[in-house]
């Protein structure tokens, strides 16, 4: 079966745009569109997509409150945030609210459809680069964990490698750094997503910024 796509975006043409190119991949599937905040939540409860395509400015409500709403009811929806991402201040808020990760609209084709796909599969979307920029706008903030001891439960190895994933490595970039191989690196990434009972690559960072390790 196809995956199924939701596009929310208040801006047709960007819309359009996604639409076309998403098409052109046969294991895809735009299943429908919405152009505000709740009109994506309530479609989103009718065709239940594997992944939305979510604006963050949008009129009315935002994606942000539109993501934590259909997570919320949905915890299975994958959700990608489409941003600027220069003068987006609230991609770490949309991630922290449980998306799979973040997108600029200025993204190629193949790119496109192959985030689709990754998210799909139960990956998260944040790339080193991307990574080292979130955390960066928010390093300066108080660490905000209810749960101090949260990373107790990983091994010496688990904390360094999920440290160098908050700090925008890649698994090859952790096994080059470790001297390991990428899918040992693996490995111990997703016994850190487990150990932590975090969704994803992304909130294994968000718990790495809140607790302090980064």
């Amino acid at each position: 079966m196809p995956i199924t796509v939701l596009l929310a975006d208040d801006q047709q043409l960007v819309r359009a745009g996604f639409r076309s190119l998403l098409r052109r991949a046969r294991d895809i599937e735009v299943i429908g569109e919405a152009g505000t905040g709740d009109e994506a939540v309530r479609t989103a409860r009718t065709l239940l997509p594997d992944v939305i395509l979510m604006d963050i400015r949008m009129p009315g409500m935002d994606g942000i409150t539109a993501s934590e709403r259909i997570l919320a009811e949905n915890p299975a929806t994958r959700i990608i945030i489409l941003t600027t991402f220069e003068t987006d201040e609230y991609v770490f808020a949309a991630l922290a609210a449980g998306a799979s990760g973040f997108l600029t609209k200025e993204i190629d084709p193949d790119g496109l459809r192959a985030a689709v796909r990754v998210v799909a599969a139960g990956d998260a979307l944040l790339s080193p680069s991307v990574t080292r920029r979130v955390v960066g706008q928010f390093t300066n903030r108080p660490v905000r964990s209810a749960q101090p001891d949260r990373l107790a439960v990983l091994t010496e190895r688990e904390r360094e490698v999920v440290k160098l994933v908050a700090s925008g490595l890649s698994n090859d970039d952790i096994a080059a750094r470790l001297v390991i191989s990428p899918l040992t690196a693996k490995t111990h990434i997703t016994r850190a997503i487990t150990k932590l009972g975090v969704r994803d690559r992304v909130q294994l960072v968000i718990v790495a910024y809140e607790d302090g390790l980064v």
